[in-house]
């Protein structure tokens, strides 16, 4: 399995796109307009807490206040309101809270207004960006991530990733930590910590460390509300995530941000640094790394799979629809359930690309085929949850009830990635289309039917709109040389000047329609 970063540089953002064997599987932009960033910390100023919601409004800056409810607020608030105290006002110059004198834990299941006050200060941290009509929410749980460790401050906890398997492993990481870690301070074990050795982890704490003392010092002189640390900038955060030995190349096209991630690989990578590649080809990046072609086929209402089948995806205010089509795909199953298995196994793997593709958050509904067989859906189930069990967002997935319905609950922290696949009709009808570019794949699949179909011993002749046809015929080997070399089959194209763009026909030597 190889992985790619390959990373577009704009005037006004950076476009990031995560390619597993070459198929798209994430897609980021980063904003120059965006100030509120998951992972930001922000000296804040509480507005108004609010008994009936148990929850405080709070001014970060934002146009709409963040959301803070009282769960969020993390069993030391009352330490760390001291603490910001203390710090604001210049009696507390030792930020290591080593000789911090803690206060005793908030009641988990008390009221927002006997912890905290209109007008208090308090660090808060962005949990979830601001999404259509609603501000940030907030957690002053406050927790600043490494490469393998998460530092979280005014705790003693130690935690390691469920991801890691091994009770063993867990408690040889367990102990490391226990050993380095600082007093006052908990940490939570990251995946990509396994079979580290205390010296890395070491240098990845004190790194984090150096960050909260950093953040500390700023505060006496901050105003509210403020950011007073930085969450890495998106191809770094991308990178602390994501990374690991199966990365073989990340792209960059523009030389200031080639040299910070270059910078950064070697921090935490250093024997991968050679694979941090400058790209200066004539092509866009995008278009050299067929990103821009899978974005065009994967957006939309529709998302097609192989042999047919596709998906539609539909959005509603409450949740996401996802309705699974075999289409009229024709295959070797021996029967109707055996189909539907295969099709649902095909629509699984899409569904967990999609989800991450889009970064579809709350609850995601699928529609399956229906199967009558428990192995069957058993073994579907299994097969999602494998998919998905690299998506970094929190998720959860229900078994298929017996309608093949499977429920989702998918964690999103900021705004859905919804690019406009459809363009406008240029015959100037003001309706819209598809993407021209996704007719090859269309055509290429309708052929590949009937040269295995009842029509494949007959002549083919294409009719298509000469823009079209000129597309196909054109360059040495033209598309229709690769068809031929494929199927062995010349392959007559005849224009037709009254066709529409995106209109074409499949046609036998006597002239009857096939496609």
């Amino acid at each position: 399995m190889n992985r790619e970063l390959i990373v577009r540089s704009s005037s006004d953002a950076v476009d990031f796109a995560l390619l597993k064997d070459g198929k798209l599987i994430e897609l980021h932009k980063e904003e120059d307009n965006n100030s509120f960033s998951v992972g930001d910390i922000f000296l804040a100023k509480i507005r108004k807490p609010v008994t009936g919601l148990n929850a405080a409004f709070v001014n970060v800056g934002y146009e709409k206040d963040a959301f803070l409810h009282y769960h969020d607020l993390g069993p030391q608030l009352a330490s760390m309101l001291k603490f910001i105290k203390q710090a604001r006002t210049g009696k507390l110059r030792d930020f290591s809270l080593k000789d911090f004198p803690f206060e005793k834990d908030i009641d988990k299941n008390g009221s927002i207004n006997e912890v905290i006050k209109a007008n208090q200060s308090l660090l808060v941290q962005i949990v979830k960006e601001p999404i259509s009509t609603k501000g940030p929410r907030i957690s002053s749980e406050l927790s600043i991530a490494g490469r393998y460790l998460v530092m979280v401050p005014f705790s003693d906890r130690v935690s390691v990733s469920q991801k890691i398997e091994s009770n063993e492993e867990k408690s040889r990481l367990k102990r490391l930590v226990k050993s380095i870690k600082p007093k006052g301070f908990g940490v939570i074990i990251r995946t990509v910590a396994e079979g580290k050795k205390v010296a890395e982890l070491d240098k990845d704490l004190q790194n984090l460390l150096n960050k909260w003392t950093a953040m500390c010092k700023t505060l006496h002189k901050a105003e509210h509300p403020s950011k007073v640390l930085v969450e890495l900038n998106r191809a770094s955060s991308i990178l602390r995530d994501v990374f690991n030995d199966s990365f073989t190349g990340i792209h960059v096209d523009d030389e200031t941000l080639y040299d910070n991630i270059k910078d950064y690989v070697h921090e935490i990578a250093p024997q991968k640094e050679s694979i941090v590649k400058l790209y200066n080809g004539s092509a866009p990046i995008f278009e050299k790394f067929g990103i821009e072609r899978q974005i065009k086929t994967s957006f939309g209402k529709t998302a097609t799979m192989s042999k047919g089948a596709y998906l539609v995806i539909e959005h509603t205010e409450a949740l996401h629809v996802i309705d699974v089509n075999s289409g009229n795909r024709s295959n070797k199953a021996k029967n109707q359930e055996d189909t539907a298995l295969e099709v649902n196994m095909l629509a699984a793997a899409e569904i967990a690309r999609q989800l991450r593709l889009r970064d579809m958050g709350g609850i995601i509904v699928v529609d399956f085929i229906d199967m009558t067989r428990g192995d069957h859906r058993r073994k579907l189930f299994d097969y999602l949850r494998d998919e998905m069990k690299d998506d970094r967002a929190k998720h959860k997935i229900l078994p298929p009830s017996k309608f093949g319905l499977v429920q989702i609950t998918r964690q999103r922290v900021r705004p859905e990635m919804n690019i406009k696949t459809s363009e406008e009709n240029p015959n100037g009808s003001g309706k819209e289309v598809e993407a021209p570019i996704v007719l090859l794949d269309k055509i290429n699949f309708d052929l590949e039917k009937i040269l295995k179909g009842p029509n494949k011993n007959k002549g083919i002749v294409l009719n298509i709109h000469p823009f079209i046809a000129a597309y196909l015929t054109k360059g040495v080997p033209s598309i229709r040389q690769k068809w031929f070399l494929e199927y062995k089959k010349w392959v007559k194209i005849q224009p037709r000047d009254a066709y529409t763009y995106l209109e074409y026909r499949f046609k036998d030597s006597e002239g009857k329609i096939v496609k």
